[in-house]
């Protein structure tokens, strides 16, 4: 096996596409071909399924795709290593990460990074926690930020700091004089929600649990993606939301926004670091990760 096959076959496995991995390696069609025969020659075993219109992993493939994750991470972190005695460190940093996190954390800590590493260059990729997991899972990507933690055995989950999630109405006179809403009055309130897989509307959905409630017992006025767009929506009347501390704090000062907690409810969340607990990190990723960790101070000051 050398490096370029294997680069080869884990670029086919993520893309899916024997075109795009070509367009992506800058390499022809047929080299690709020709990489991926030469090294199921070697190993004695097909890798890939060639026979429907979707590429897909034959069992050994997915075993060599495991250890091909690694084995490239390693070489990355060798090269990172070398570079590092020499003074530079240079490369693209991919970050998966959800909604919040990506407007309010990463700013911040791209800024921060760059700084002490001034040739890194960044590639920000937006899903929400549910496919940033995902993602981590099916080797897609190595790591990412995300508001909610799942019970999954595959994962680490690094905490990088505590949120606090707020009922967010307009700076109207019905609201601007509350400190706080009961779970019975949100009932009787037009909401706008976060879609589904968002960690903001898991943990939301569990603190209803608790009351006996369920999201089929508030009048959903909306589903949206966009925590922008809800804050707007809010504003504008069509209803009020649930959303985080961090995403609130300009408009609040302002009084563009009304923030309140839920009656005798503290709706905590954290915010993880993520990446599977099997595979090496590529270099870049360890050394963000352990930026990351080291510098937890750079979110002290959010408070409303």
């Amino acid at each position: 096996m050398d490096f370029r096959q294997l680069e080869t076959f884990v670029t086919i496995a993520k893309l899916k596409s024997f075109s795009r991995a070509a367009d992506f390696l800058f390499l022809t069609q047929p080299t690709i071909s020709n990489h991926i025969q030469n090294l199921e020659k070697e190993l004695g075993t097909i890798l890939i399924n060639r026979s429907n219109k979707q590429i897909t992993l034959t069992k050994a493939g997915e075993i060599l795709f495991t250890h091909a994750m690694d084995i490239l991470n390693k070489k990355e972190q060798t090269l990172f290593s070398l570079e590092q005695f020499k003074g530079k460190i240079e490369g693209t940093l991919e970050i998966a990460s959800s909604s919040i996190p990506e407007q309010y954390i990463l700013p911040i800590l791209l800024n921060s990074f760059h700084k002490f590493y001034p040739d890194v260059r960044f590639n920000v990729l937006h899903s929400d926690s549910e496919q940033v997991v995902t993602s981590i899972l099916n080797g897609e990507i190595d790591f990412g930020i995300v508001g909610a933690q799942n019970d999954i055995k595959h994962l680490n989950y690094l905490e990088i700091m505590e949120d606090t999630m707020l009922v967010i109405t307009p700076y109207s006179d019905r609201y601007k004089s509350m400190d706080e809403i009961t779970i019975e009055d949100l009932l009787q309130e037009n909401i706008i929600m976060r879609e589904e897989g968002s960690g903001t509307r898991k943990i939301f959905e569990q603190v209803l649990n608790t009351h006996n409630k369920t999201i089929n017992d508030l009048n959903i006025m909306a589903y949206i993606e966009s925590t922008e767009s809800i804050k707007q929506c809010v504003r504008k009347g069509l209803g009020i939301s649930i959303l985080s501390k961090l995403a609130v704090i300009d408009e609040v000062k302002h009084n563009l926004l009304k923030s309140m907690k839920i009656k005798d409810v503290d709706i905590q969340r954290s915010f993880y670091f993520v990446f599977h607990k099997y595979r090496s990190l590529s270099p870049l990723a360890e050394a963000f990760k352990n930026f990351v960790l080291e510098n937890k101070d750079l979110f002290q000051d959010n408070n409303l």
